[in-house]
C-alpha cells in the first residue's frame, strides 16, 4: 500500500502545472517510500525473531515428553512440540481453550486465571481434576505477549481403576464438592449401583477420618469405620472399614462420675446417654430411661435438634445457651455448652452445665431497671405539659367556685372537676416520684392527721374482702418528714399486705410513742436513744420465709409473680424512711402474717414558726406583678387571680417581651412571677438580666418541673421562692403576697 502510494504521488508530482507543486508532491512520494521500506524491514525483523524464538523453543522442548504450547495473548497456540502433537495432533493456529475442553471442564477460567497470573508474577501453576486422572497446568510468560504452557498428566493411583476394583474395602473418590467421580466394585455392591453424592450415602453432611459412620447400604444402614486420604489434585479418597467384632455402642465414661462439673452427653437424636452425679443433681434427674434433651431442658428459641445437629456436624461454633431446667421447682437457669466429642468412633455431644440462676436474676433486674429508667424519663418530659394542663383546669375551676355559692345546682359538678383535677395532679407527682425526680419537702407533720387524710384512699386501695383498722397511740408528738413520700410507703405496705392475703381479712395501722432510754440494736441496725412516734402496719397472711426475710429490702427482689411486681415498693419505703432520719422492720411467721414496724423521731423543733407557714391569711393585695408564661391558659388564669386579689398584673409571654416591658424606667414592678422554661431565654437568664436594673424585685418562678432542676439556678438569685406547678388559686396569691411582705 505504501509503495503504490508512492508511485501515485510520484505521478501527481510529474503532472503538476507549477515547479512548486512538482517539488512537494516529490518530497511526499520519496517520504511513502521510505515509510514502505520502514515497513518492509519491521516485518523482516519480526518474522526473524519469530523464527529465531521458535528455533529456541525446538531446542528446548521439542523433545520433552510433557505436551508444550506457545500462545499469544488471545491463546491462539502458535507453536506445540512433538509430545503436544502426539497427544492432541496439530492444533497450530486452534486456541489453547478449544484443545483443552475435552480434558476437563471449564478450560476458559482455568487458562484465563493462570494467564493473569504469570502476567503479574511471571508464571503460574494449577492441578485440574480429570476424568482419567489430573493435569498439572503450568505457564510462564515469554516476552510481552507470548506465553509458554506445559501439560503434566497423572493417573489414578493404584494401577488405575483395576486396581481399585480389585480392592475387598468400599472405596470412592470425590471432589472438594461432595461429587463421586469414581466408586470401586465393593463401594457399588454396598450401596447397590453407583453413587453420584456423598450425601447419598452418609447421614452427616461432615466426615471426619478415623470415626464411626453410619452407611446407609443396600440391605440397610452399616456400621464402618471411615478413613480418608488426600488424593491428587484436591480430591478426597475415602475408604470404609470393618467395626471389629464385639465394639460396643457409645457407653458412659467411668471416670468422669465423680468430676465436680457437671457433665452429660447426648447422642446426635437428643436422646441422654449418660449424666454424672453432678449433672443428675443439678437437673434433678432419677433415672428414667428413653430421657431426651429437650425433656431436661428449655427456652432455647429454636428446636434442640437443630442445635445439636449444627454442634456434630460443627456448621457453628460452640458456643453457650442460657437454658431453663424443667425438672426441678421453682426457676432454676443454666448455662449450657455444648461440645462435639467421639467415642468409639461415633460422634456425641457432651453438654457442660452450670448454675446461673443468680446471673439471670441480675439481667432480670437489669432489664427491669431499664424500663424503670425509661418509665422515668417518660415521666419526667410528660409532667411539665400535663401541670401546665392541670393548673389551667384546677385555677379556672377556682375561679368558677368563687362565683357560686353551695346551693348553686353547677357547685357540686364544680367541685367533682377540682377533686379530679387534684388526683390527676397527685398522679403526675407519683410519676415524678417514681422516676426520681420529684422535689422532697419535709415538714412538720401530725401522724394522726396524715392517717386520717389517708384512710379514704387505703380503703379504696385494699377492697371489699379486707377491713382496715386505725388505731391511734396517745402523746405521739410530730415528725418531720416529706407528706407525700410518708403517704407513698404507707401505701406500699398496706397494698402488699393487701396482695398477702388473697382470702381476705385485716389490716391493722396502728401508731404509738416509744421512749428508748438505751439504743436499739436490731438487724444491723442500731436506733439511738431517744422518743420515737412509731407505725406499724400488721396483716394476717402468708407471711414471709426467714430466709427472704433478709431480701425484702433489695431492689428489684419480689415474691410476687412476673408482671404483678417491680421490686420496687420495699426498696423505695427504706429510701424515704432512711432519708426522713427514721428506721424500718420487718416481723414476719409463714402462714401468721407481717408486721413492718416504722420509727420516726420526733421533732423538737418551734410548732409555732412551722404552723406559720401553714396559716397564710390571705388579704386585699397592692403592688404591681409581671407574670411571664407561655401557656396561654395558664397565664389566663393567674392575671385573673392576682386582679381578683387587687394586684396590678403586667402580662408577657415570653421572656424577650418582658425586658421591652421592662425597658420603661417610671414603670414600677414589685414581683416577677415567671415560668422558668420558655421558647427563647429561659426563666432565669430573663430575671437575672432585670435585676441588673431592678435589683430589689422579688422573684416568683413557678414550673412543671422539679425544683431540683432549678435549685442551684434559684440559689443565685436572691429574694427567689419556686411555685411547683399545679398550684390552685390561694397558692398563687399566698405566695405573692408573702413575697410582698418580704423586707
Amino acid at each position: 500500500m505504501a509503495v503504490a502510494a508512492a508511485l501515485a504521488a510520484g505521478v501527481v508530482a510529474w503532472a503538476a502545472p507549477t515547479a512548486a507543486m512538482r517539488m512537494g508532491g516529490a518530497l511526499v512520494a520519496l517520504s511513502l517510500v521510505f515509510l514502505a521500506l520502514g515497513l518492509r524491514l519491521r516485518a523482516w525483523a519480526g518474522t526473524r525473531a519469530e523464527r529465531t524464538r521458535l528455533r529456541q523453543l525446538t531446542e528446548l522442548v521439542g523433545q520433552d515428553a510433557t505436551p508444550c504450547f506457545m500462545t499469544d495473548r488471545l491463546g491462539e497456540i502458535r507453536y506445540q512440540n512433538a509430545a503436544a502433537e502426539a497427544r492432541f495432533q496439530s492444533r497450530m493456529g486452534a486456541t489453547l481453550v478449544a484443545t483443552m475442553s475435552e480434558q476437563f471442564a471449564s478450560p476458559s477460567s482455568v487458562l484465563f486465571r493462570l494467564q493473569n497470573r504469570a502476567l503479574h508474577g511471571g508464571s503460574g501453576r494449577e492441578d485440574v481434576v480429570t476424568r482419567r486422572g489430573h493435569i498439572r497446568l503450568s505457564v510462564a510468560r515469554m516476552g510481552d505477549d507470548r506465553f509458554m504452557w506445559r501439560l503434566e498428566e497423572f493417573q489414578d493411583r493404584g494401577a488405575g481403576r483395576g486396581g481399585a476394583d480389585a480392592l475387598s474395602l468400599p472405596m470412592l473418590t470425590a471432589n472438594k464438592a461432595g461429587v463421586i467421580l469414581y466408586s470401586n466394585e465393593a463401594m457399588r455392591r454396598l450401596v447397590g449401583g453407583r453413587p453420584k453424592r456423598l450425601d447419598r450415602i452418609f447421614n452427616t453432611p461432615i466426615l471426619h477420618s478415623g470415626e464411626e459412620v453410619e452407611v446407609q447400604g443396600v440391605d440397610g444402614p452399616t456400621r464402618a469405620i471411615l478413613a480418608e486420604l488426600d488424593g491428587p489434585g484436591e480430591r478426597r479418597e475415602i475408604y470404609l472399614l470393618p467395626v471389629p467384632e464385639g465394639t460396643p455402642l457409645p457407653s458412659a465414661m467411668a471416670d468422669f462420675e465423680h468430676v465436680p462439673v457437671p457433665l452429660a452427653k447426648f447422642g446426635p437424636n437428643g436422646a441422654l446417654i449418660v449424666a454424672n452425679a453432678a449433672a443428675r443433681a443439678i437437673l434433678n434427674l432419677t433415672g428414667e430411661p428413653g430421657v431426651m434433651f429437650h425433656d431436661l431442658l428449655e427456652g432455647l428459641g429454636r428446636p434442640v435438634s437443630d442445635w445439636l445437629d449444627d454442634i456434630v456436624s460443627e456448621r457453628a461454633p460452640s458456643r453457650s445457651e442460657m437454658l431453663r431446667a424443667r425438672l426441678v421447682d421453682g426457676e432454676v437457669f443454666l448455662q449450657v455448652m455444648l461440645r462435639r466429642i467421639v467415642e468409639h468412633g461415633r460422634p456425641e455431644v457432651l453438654a457442660v452445665l452450670q448454675d446461673a440462676t443468680a446471673f439471670k436474676t441480675l439481667e432480670a433486674q437489669f432489664v427491669q431497671s431499664q424500663k424503670m429508667q425509661a418509665i422515668g424519663q417518660l415521666a419526667g418530659g410528660i409532667a411539665h405539659d400535663f401541670n401546665n394542663l392541670l393548673t389551667a383546669i384546677s385555677g379556672h375551676c377556682d375561679l368558677l367556685l368563687m362565683r357560686h355559692e353551695r346551693e348553686d345546682s353547677d357547685y357540686g359538678d364544680l367541685v367533682q372537676i377540682h377533686q379530679n383535677a387534684n388526683r390527676a395532679a397527685s398522679l403526675v407527682s407519683q410519676l415524678l416520684a417514681y422516676s426520681r425526680k420529684q422535689t422532697l419537702k419535709p415538714e412538720r407533720l401530725d401522724l394522726e392527721d396524715v392517717l386520717s387524710e389517708l384512710a379514704h384512699l387505703l380503703n379504696r386501695l385494699v377492697g371489699e374482702r379486707i377491713r382496715l383498722q386505725l388505731n391511734h397511740g396517745l402523746k405521739l408528738g410530730a415528725i418531720r418528714a416529706d407528706k407525700r413520700q410518708l403517704e407513698q410507703v404507707l401505701m406500699n405496705l398496706v397494698v402488699n399486705a393487701r396482695d398477702a392475703m388473697p382470702q381476705g381479712g385485716v389490716i391493722r395501722v396502728d401508731t404509738e410513742a416509744i421512749s428508748l432510754s438505751e439504743p436499739l440494736v436490731r438487724d444491723r441496725a442500731t436506733v439511738p436513744a431517744g422518743d420515737y412516734a412509731v407505725i406499724k402496719v400488721q396483716d394476717s397472711g402468708s407471711g414471709i420465709p426467714a430466709d427472704r426475710l433478709q431480701k425484702i429490702f433489695e431492689p428489684f427482689y419480689t415474691t410476687k409473680k412476673v408482671g404483678e411486681g417491680t421490686g420496687l415498693g420495699l426498696s423505695t419505703a427504706y429510701g424515704i424512711v432512711k432519708q426522713s432520719g427514721g428506721f424500718i422492720f420487718v416481723d414476719s411467721e409463714v402462714g401468721a402474717g407481717s408486721t413492718f414496724s416504722l420509727y420516726f423521731p420526733i421533732h423538737s423543733g418551734p410548732a409555732d414558726l412551722v404552723e406559720e407557714k401553714k396559716k397564710v391569711v390571705l388579704k386585699q393585695g397592692e403592688g404591681v406583678v409581671l407574670l411571664v408564661e407561655d401557656e396561654a391558659p395558664v397565664r389566663a388564669f393567674a392575671s385573673r387571680a392576682l386582679r381578683m386579689r387587687g394586684y396590678t398584673v403586667l402580662e408577657a409571654e415570653n421572656a424577650e417581651e418582658a425586658l421591652r416591658t421592662l425597658e420603661d424606667p417610671s414603670l414600677n414592678v414589685d414581683v416577677f412571677v415567671t415560668d422558668v422554661v420558655m421558647p427563647g431565654m429561659d426563666g432565669p437568664s430573663w430575671v437575672r438580666q432585670a435585676l441588673e436594673e431592678r435589683p430589689h424585685v422579688k422573684v416568683i418562678f413557678v414550673s412543671g418541673y422539679a425544683e431540683d432542676a432549678l435549685s442551684e439556678t434559684q440559689s443565685r438569685i436572691p429574694n427567689s421562692v419556686f411555685l411547683p406547678k399545679p398550684f390552685s388559686l390561694g397558692d398563687l396569691t399566698a405566695t405573692v403576697q408573702g413575697q410582698m411582705q418580704m423586707q
